[in-house]
């Protein structure tokens, strides 16, 4: 196995570098435990796909804001989770 690989397989395997590793793992188990049939997890892909999609934005965010690391750590993602879900649902005026 080449370095490049082991690297690869590190940063998508470390909850540190993929903060949907969790959602990640869900939609795999969906897959294995339905005999592969994608219809079947759906909703797990939504699931992992939304995830993706947000972290990607407060990465872009953070980036252009010039805030580092890019990625917030581990343990101030809840809290940022949590603050967005309260602005998402506040009513708009």
């Amino acid at each position: 196995m080449s370095t490049k690989v082991k690297i690869r397989d590190t940063r998508l395997t470390s909850s540190e570098n993929n903060p949907c590793l969790k959602e990640h793992y869900l939609s795999l188990k969906c897959l294995d435990d339905n005999q592969y049939d994608h219809d079947a997890c759906l909703w797990y892909f939504e699931n992992y796909k939304n995830c993706k999609g947000f972290w990607n934005d407060v990465m872009h965010d953070r980036r252009s804001k010039g805030i580092t690391p890019i990625l917030p750590p581990v343990e101030e993602r809840e809290k940022m989770k949590e603050e967005y879900m309260k602005n998402f649902n506040a009513p708009k005026k």
